[in-house]
């Protein structure tokens, strides 16, 4: 099964966030990412956050998992922050689709939690955000990832292929201009594998003769 992309369930989230964010005065990130959540339809959509960042992200996302009839999970790093985060989205969302998890030392444990995620975003800046990526269980049917924050990357050098869990296939990545940069990759489905399944399927030659040329052309597959 592979990702499917919706156009109208992407612009009806995009509408609801624009008028949920109207009092937020920020570069359309929040918008773009509840379109983007809502149009592949995902189901499972997990993100970190920490207190004094932007709730704008949070709430995009939470409008796309009421149009995907799917589950939004914020993971924060203590309880202040969780305390500061539910606050901050009961007074800007009225639909209750948001479930938070306190990762304390370990983000590892936390994101474990969640198989089966097919849209996650993370914070650039923060230096965790390459172990929330490796340890991510995602859908088999595909996945897409963002950071957000990407030009004030807290590593250098960053590559997808190198933080992500080995075996794991991005179909393809882009950068994307807006805020303070999307870094965003789409992850491929596995074939009905489990992730870290690191058996494949060999690969063949076929023969194929031409019968009116006379002319043999081998493939492989």
């Amino acid at each position: 099964m592979k990702l499917v992309w919706s156009p109208e369930t992407a612009s009806d989230a995009y509408i609801d966030t624009v008028k949920s964010c109207k009092s937020y005065k920020e570069s359309g990130v929040a918008e773009f990412l509840s379109a983007t959540a809502a149009g592949w339809n995902a189901r499972l959509i997990v993100e970190t956050w920490s207190r004094g960042d932007p709730i704008s992200t949070s709430v995009g996302l939470a409008v796309a998992a009421t149009h995907t009839c799917g589950r939004h999970v914020c993971i924060v790093p203590d309880e202040q922050s969780k305390l500061e985060y539910v606050l901050a989205m009961r007074g800007a969302v009225t639909t209750d689709v948001t479930e938070v998890l306190v990762a304390g030392e370990s983000v590892e444990n936390a994101v474990e939690e969640f198989p089966g995620v097919d849209f996650m975003v993370v914070d650039s800046k923060r230096r965790e955000f390459v172990r929330t990526l490796r340890f991510a269980k995602l859908s088999s049917k595909g996945a897409v990832l963002v950071c957000k924050n990407a030009t004030q990357r807290a590593i250098s050098g960053f590559k997808w292929h190198d933080v992500l869990k080995g075996g794991t296939r991005v179909v393809r990545s882009v950068f994307l201009p807006v805020g303070r940069g999307l870094d965003i990759a789409h992850v491929g489905a596995t074939g009905g594998h489990q992730r870290g399944d690191s058996r494949k399927i060999p690969s063949r030659w076929i023969r194929h003769v031409d019968h009116q040329s006379g002319e043999e052309h081998l493939f492989r597959r």
